[in-house]
């Protein structure tokens, strides 16, 4: 099979889930095996410690269609991802947790969303098997201070459950704690995203990979992302305020340092750190503008990638 004939690529990242990795292939393999036979499974083996790898390579010797790629180490489910939509050849690529969560058997529904137009479906897990203090509340305070700083109008952002079109979601790059606002890193290059109810199942079988202190790296990259969508063409703006508000302090505290030695009598020690403070703020500010009309020169003629999608009939 060439590349040029897999219309669906399912990526599953996974660690230590050999209770259901297994289970997990066969379920993806009869939904697939009636929508198309051209498709494949890629599964990520984020640095398992138990027999993840074994049973998946295993089942890749029975079957040509999953294809499966084994870290070293843990580098976490951004990277993994990511490794999976570079293998991927399909013309869609499904996302999906390893844990037996998510349902393959919404992928025909989420297909039929993106036949619509959608260039991102995202699954809404409304009826989440998670427990409530741990996953559930941290899961809608985040959705919420994630819709409004990217904008993207979702009311499930961490379902793993998606589906992408190739051509947007393979000039991502991913890091951190990404994977989380692929859908608002598609809509930086004018993708149409749409969301459709999925089902959700409790874990049965191994143990979750989820807990609070991922909070920080999330708030970390949401911020970010922030900066990113709101100065990606323009990062100049971002720079230019920065620097505008420290050489205002500089400037504000050139004239306090004037007018205070007049009134105060500084003495030698207090006006020159009061001076070596005022010049750093004023050399900062001004490096910091520099850097802004660097990047936006290098933004405005050193790039060719383009920052919008072309629709072809």
């Amino acid at each position: 099979m060439t590349n040029r004939e897999i219309d669906y690529s399912i990526v599953v990242p996974v660690m230590n889930e050999q209770e259901n990795v297994k289970r997990l292939y066969s379920a993806i393999k009869k939904v697939m095996d009636k929508l198309t036979p051209a498709y494949e499974i890629i599964f990520i083996d984020d640095g398992s410690t138990d027999d993840t790898y074994k049973i998946l390579h295993s089942t890749h010797k029975r079957d040509s269609k999953l294809k499966v790629i084994k870290f070293r180490r843990n580098f976490g489910q951004s990277p993994a991802t990511a490794a999976g939509f570079e293998l991927a050849a399909g013309k869609i690529i499904i996302t999906m947790d390893g844990d037996l969560q998510n349902d393959p058997r919404d992928i025909p529904n989420i297909l039929k969303k993106m036949s619509e137009g959608y260039d991102v479906v995202s699954g809404w897990r409304k009826n989440r098997k998670d427990k409530l203090i741990l996953r559930k509340i941290p899961s809608k305070v985040a959705n919420r201070i994630i819709c409004k700083v990217t904008n993207v109008k979702l009311h499930d952002t961490g379902c793993a459950l998606k589906a992408y079109r190739s051509n947007i979601i393979k000039k991502l790059n991913l890091y951190g704690e990404m994977h989380r606002f692929l859908p608002a890193l598609a809509r930086v290059e004018g993708a149409k995203i749409g969301e459709i109810e999925v089902n959700h199942h409790p874990r049965i079988f191994g143990v979750s990979k989820y807990n609070l202190t991922r909070t920080y790296k999330v708030i970390m990259d949401l911020m970010t992302m922030n900066i990113f969508i709101r100065y990606l063409n323009h990062p100049l703006y971002f720079f230019g305020k920065v620097a505008t508000l420290l050489l205002m302090i500089a400037l504000l505290m050139s004239v306090t340092i004037l007018i205070g030695d007049y009134w105060l009598s500084f003495t030698v020690e207090e006006f020159n750190n009061l001076i070596a403070v005022d010049f750093l703020l004023f050399v900062t500010g001004f490096q910091l503008l520099f850097i802004g009309l660097i990047g936006h020169i290098i933004i405005k003629t050193g790039q060719k990638r383009r920052f919008f999608l072309i629709e072809k009939s």
